[in-house]
């Protein structure tokens, strides 16, 4: 399918191509068997430009919106999800200050981060937040100049490895949702620290720990917005950033695609290529047809998105929903066409399928994001009355 780039566009997929060929699909397995965080191939990406095209052009970056980054997000994660999930946290854990930061903070951060130089990591989730990211227990207590934040955030995507992290946290709990906060903690603040890192099923390269807050104190000036703002931060984060994780899911569908046919068009099976027979081509078409299905809707998403339109909730959600699910279903199939060899590690298959199924998971789960669909509907049904 032709989706009509830009030619910024076609430099950007194919500068992302190169590196997932030349520099991720050599060593992926062995980061993902060693867990470890691909810090190296960061780099390459922060000096070919891909860590800023989200980044104003006055902050170093290229001054690209969304679908420039889901193009680049695809191409990463085709080749591995869990070096994309990395790449992809660095921009989720930007949002929250690019989006409502002060010219002071994205003046100190962003120059850094578009170079790679400085990685970022968003911290929301904890033991008893995750879909429900109201139940927030971190708190952070204004004493003078200075916040004192206090609580234990887990499951952190690029925790351990990030220099700089974006907190939600409480500062205001009678108001409920509305006394969150969001805050800009670097790695050296004293009382931070990071906890274990977590043996996972799949994204094994892509560092995830817990962070650790026993009265960390951060300047006052680091308040992204102002206190109460935290919630909307969080979800406004989280709408722009989804997207990015359907992008991952058609990337993963696309790799898998590609493994499955090649496998299948080898070999032999009742003399003749098992992509000779109808049962495995129907299985192969299903899966081109539900992984552009995905891509498409994916693309539209981020234009939409890119018009500056500011109800993403749905359309976002929507994209992120059907292109993991996707991203499980083909990768799936894509062991099932190969058979054995399929559940092997010698093949890139295998590891594929474990780490799609992460993607259903994580940035709101596919169950939240139906309900986000829903009441989207509920709404636009009561309005059109």
């Amino acid at each position: 399918m032709d989706y009509f780039f830009t030619e910024e566009e076609q430099m950007i997929q194919e500068t992302a191509r190169q590196i997932a060929l030349e520099k991720v699909v050599p060593v992926r397995q062995e980061l993902d068997e060693r867990d470890e965080f691909p810090r190296e191939i960061l780099k390459t990406m922060g000096t070919s430009d891909l860590l800023g095209i989200y980044i104003p052009e006055e902050y170093g970056g290229l001054g690209m919106g969304s679908l420039a980054m889901c193009i680049a997000i695809e191409e990463i994660s085709r080749a591995c999800v869990g070096v994309s999930t990395a790449y992809a946290a660095n921009a989720l854990g930007t949002y929250p200050f690019l989006l409502y930061g002060t010219e002071e903070q994205k003046k100190k951060y962003l120059p850094g981060i578009a170079t790679g130089e400085k990685i970022v990591a968003f911290g929301l989730t904890e033991a008893n937040a995750g879909s429900d990211a109201s139940g927030i227990q971190t708190t952070a207590k204004l004493d003078g100049d200075e916040y004192v934040l206090n609580g234990t955030k887990q499951w952190i995507t690029n925790g351990g490895e990030a220099d700089i992290y974006t907190i939600i946290a409480i500062t205001n709990r009678s108001k409920g949702a509305r006394g969150a906060s969001a805050f800009i903690v670097e790695k050296d603040a004293p009382g931070f620290s990071c906890g274990k890192k977590e043996e996972k099923m799949g994204i094994r390269c892509s560092a995830t720990t817990e962070l650790i807050m026993e009265d960390c104190r951060i300047p006052k000036e680091n308040i992204i917005g102002r206190e109460g703002m935290g919630f909307i931060v969080a979800m406004k984060t989280l709408d722009k950033a989804r997207v990015g994780v359907g992008a991952q899911g058609v990337g993963v569908a696309q790799g898998a695609t590609d493994e499955a046919i090649a496998y299948a068009r080898q070999r032999i099976q009742f003399g003749q290529p098992v992509i000779a027979f109808q049962a495995v081509q129907h299985m192969l078409a299903d899966m081109a047809t539900q992984t552009e299905a995905a891509r498409g809707l994916v693309y539209t998403a981020a234009r939409y998105m890119d018009t500056g339109a500011k109800d993403v909730a749905k359309i976002s959600a929507m994209a992120k929903l059907f292109a993991t699910d996707t991203g499980m279903k083909v990768t799936t199939d894509a062991v099932q066409v190969m058979g054995g060899a399929g559940y092997m590690k010698e093949y890139p298959v295998e590891k594929m399928m474990r780490d799609a199924k992460i993607l259903q998971i994580y940035e709101g789960t596919n169950q939240i994001q139906r309900n986000i669909v829903g009441q989207a509907l509920i709404k636009e049904a009561a309005t059109n009355k």
